[in-house]
């Protein structure tokens, strides 16, 4: 789960996604040293684990180390900068905006922007091939940050030198229905603007991500010119010393620095061009990337299981009732299939079995450990990268996100289809 996320009502499915996310950052560690034991254990010619222990630290093991600590010492109150995914602060906020949703996107597309595709498989592929050739991908998506709670609305960007790797670009979030600034003032959006200046290394979780520059306020600055250059009407008041001026770090290690200054932009008066697509792309992923993992992961466990079953009983001298043992093993296979299927449409409770089956499976590896050099130790470990895979993706916010969002979307469909019983 996001740090965000996390901080939502505490009610039992939260308590048990809690529980399940703790025992994911666990199992990523207990994997980490498992790794680094081999590596001790078989010495150099094994040294392509290092880049496995990378991996798993980046992109497993620090995330949720810093998702829960997050928890602890950052407030849950607007302090005027976003949040990462992992509860890490991200870029400040610079920019506020007056004025409906198409006014902002008729603003914005006639200033020179271009709205950011929504993160899914397909274009974070495509930003990593366009960003490794150097190729051009003005749509190129834009990783999640939250505020108020939630991911931004939209994205705009403008790409430099035609890759992806160097661009301006803005996050969009709506204020809250009756929700003020800091002293007052009242706005309808938030914006955080940045230049990616390259990409490098996060420097609190290892993973590679965007570089930004430093100095923010160019930055904005360089979004309110092109607003203004594109529509003069628009009204511009700045709130000076809106926060105090700092030099401090995002979540990636980038040193930031900003006056403090935070202008708002009233596009109230612009007529909206009806040409704006409010249905068009975004960041609101529909089904996240780590469902499909999830899904892949399940169905290569039902797999393996049911071939460990199956390998287990062919060495076996006698087994009675062999048939019974092999349709039950058949049984558990499908069983793993359905599951696997229902909890990529959304169904809370298949997660919650696979989740559970995962713990058990990895509980019963920790109870039975092997080296990896011979057959059986190879399928043990299999099965506990498997069961550690799942109990990884499964527990992540964003597939939990997606979950609340269908049970919402379900349970809107049911109170329409009542109400058109009742008329």
């Amino acid at each position: 789960m996001t740090a965000p996320q996390l901080r939502g009502a505490l009610t039992a499915w939260t308590v048990i996604d809690g529980l399940f996310f703790f025992l994911g950052a666990v199992g990523a560690a207990w994997l980490v040293w498992l790794t680094i034991d081999e590596l001790v254990h078989h010495g150099i010619r094994y040294g392509w684990l290092i880049l496995v222990i990378w991996l798993l630290v980046a992109y497993l093991l620090l995330p949720r180390i810093h998702t829960m600590l997050a928890l602890i010492y950052l407030p849950d109150y607007f302090i005027g900068r976003a949040r990462l995914y992992d509860g890490l602060l991200g870029d400040p906020v610079n920019l506020a905006l007056r004025g409906s949703e198409d006014q902002v996107h008729t603003a914005m597309v006639r200033a020179g922007w271009v709205r950011a595709d929504e993160l899914g498989f397909r274009s974070g592929l495509r930003i990593v091939t366009s960003t490794l050739r150097r190729a051009s991908y003005p749509q190129a998506p834009v990783s999640p940050a939250f505020l108020f709670g939630r991911m931004q609305d939209f994205t705009y960007q403008q790409e430099v030198n035609a890759t992806p790797a160097r661009r301006h670009h803005v996050r969009f979030w709506q204020a809250p229905r009756g929700w003020r600034l800091p002293g007052g003032a009242s706005v309808d959006w938030i914006g955080s603007g940045s230049y990616d200046r390259g990409v490098g290394l996060s420097l609190f979780t290892l993973q590679i991500t965007h570089k930004i520059a430093s100095n923010t306020d160019v930055e904005r600055d360089h979004i309110l010119r092109t607003l203004r250059a594109a529509d003069p009407v628009a009204q511009v008041e700045v709130i000076s010393n809106f926060s105090t001026g700092y030099h401090s770090h995002t979540g990636g290690g980038d040193a930031i620095q900003t006056d403090g200054d935070l202008p708002i932009v009233d596009l109230s008066g612009l007529e909206a061009a009806p040409i704006v697509d409010r249905n068009g792309p975004s960041n609101r992923v529909h089904r996240p990337p780590t469902m499909y993992i999830a899904y892949l992961l399940t169905l290569l466990r039902g797999v393996v299981a049911v071939a460990t079953a199956l390998s287990a009983l062919s060495v076996a001298p006698a087994v009675p009732d062999l048939g019974w043992w092999v349709a039950a093993v058949t049984f558990g296979g499908i069983a793993y299939l359905v599951l696997a299927h229902l909890a990529f449409s959304g169904r809370p409770l298949a997660r919650l079995v696979i989740l559970t089956l995962s713990v058990v499976g990895a509980l019963v590896a920790l109870f039975g450990g092997h080296h990896v050099d011979d057959h059986e130790g190879t399928v043990w470990l299999a099965n506990l990268m498997l069961d550690i895979g799942i109990l990884l993706s499964l527990s992540a916010g964003d597939v939990r996100a997606f979950q609340l969002r269908i049970a919402a979307a379900r349970r809107a469909a049911r109170r329409s289809a009542r109400r058109l019983v009742t008329r």
